[in-house]
């Protein structure tokens, strides 16, 4: 078997409005968990308790998201200023 190269080079990575994205599937989890929070008690009847657990999961870890991508962000912009990417 030969290995596989590719015949052209590959497209530029899209690049989109990280920041407001990310902090918009945050806000989402958040409202999904509060959302469901007055019902837990049905919720926890009925097995589904951790569906609750990971809406607010989902919430905790886009706050890192949100964090991440602003830090990556700040970097591209100094990069961009100071010549060096």
């Amino acid at each position: 078997m030969t290995k596989w190269t590719p015949t052209h080079e590959a497209p530029e990575p899209l690049e989109g409005p990280v920041v407001p994205t990310i902090t918009g599937g945050t806000v989402l989890w958040f409202v999904l968990f509060l959302v469901q929070l007055p019902f837990y008690g049905w919720f926890d009847d009925h097995g589904h308790a951790w569906w609750v657990w990971t809406c607010l999961a989902g919430g905790g870890l886009g706050l890192i998201g949100v964090w991440y991508v602003r830090k990556r962000d700040a970097a591209i912009k100094r990069a961009r200023e100071t010549g060096t990417a």
